[in-house]
């Protein structure tokens, strides 16, 4: 996979792809990440950004530099992608599927934002969440540290992915370590039992009851035997025979 992002900040990015499954990503090939500095495309290094037609507070970026960076950058098989507040909220099936692609064009806003017509040059706009950040820098870096864990080597385990929270839509399953019992915590007894059949269950279980707790939202696309099981524990919660929620 081939990643073009385009930054007034690429030393952001410099530390940040410097560690962990990014790295490894980067070292094994896996991708092939190159970051622009918006300033280059644009007429002096202090025109990429104006203030607002109507007035008000805050600049904006000027959509010139925008586009003559994409028409330089974008080819066939590109996909252009602005990190923006008023984006689509990422989630895991969207990461998924945008891991596939062959090429993604990422351009991190800044300030009061971009140019609104330079969202006719683009083809998704995502947001990380309800909150406001200094720029896309952050995002964007969520977005490639997200998809670099789905490529070949990034993990050492890619069983460890597949147990993260959202990788199957729900939350993921409490996880356990030694000691066995601190200060009256007990780690729970099947996990101890050798039965992996038992202990699936078990952790698919405790993941259905944490996203039914604290994320009901998710539990809309599950499938028949996760649909089984939350209603097992429904009728426990009903009975009061569950104290976790």
């Amino acid at each position: 996979m081939k990643i073009d992002i385009v930054t007034l900040f690429p030393e952001f990015f410099e530390v940040a792809f410097s560690f962990g499954p990014i790295k490894r990503c980067i070292e094994l090939k896996n991708f092939e990440i190159n970051i622009h500095n918006l300033r280059d495309f644009a007429d002096g290094p202090k025109e990429v950004d104006d203030y607002q037609y109507g007035g008000g507070a805050g600049m904006v970026l000027k959509i010139e530099p925008l586009v003559r960076s994409l028409r330089k950058l974008k080819k066939e098989n590109s996909m252009v992608i602005l990190f923006e507040a008023s984006g689509i909220r990422l989630n895991q099936k969207i990461v998924n599927e945008l891991s596939k692609k062959e090429h993604l064009i990422l351009y991190c806003g800044r300030y009061k934002g971009v140019d609104e017509r330079f969202k006719n040059y683009i083809d998704m706009e995502i947001s990380i969440g309800d909150y406001v950040l200094s720029g896309g820098e952050g995002a964007c870096f969520v977005f490639i540290d997200a998809i670099s864990r789905l490529l070949p080597g990034a993990l050492s385990d890619f069983d460890s992915a597949e147990g993260d929270s959202f990788f199957s839509g729900i939350l993921g399953y409490p996880v356990y370590t030694r000691p066995r019992e601190f200060e009256g915590y007990k780690v729970p007894d099947v996990l101890l039992s050798g039965n992996h059949k038992e202990i699936e269950r078990f952790r698919k279980k405790e993941a259905l009851k944490k996203t039914l707790l604290r994320r009901p939202d998710l539990l809309e696309n599950l499938n028949e035997e996760e649909i089984k099981i939350l209603e097992e524990i429904k009728k426990e919660v009903e009975s009061g025979a569950s104290k976790d929620i």
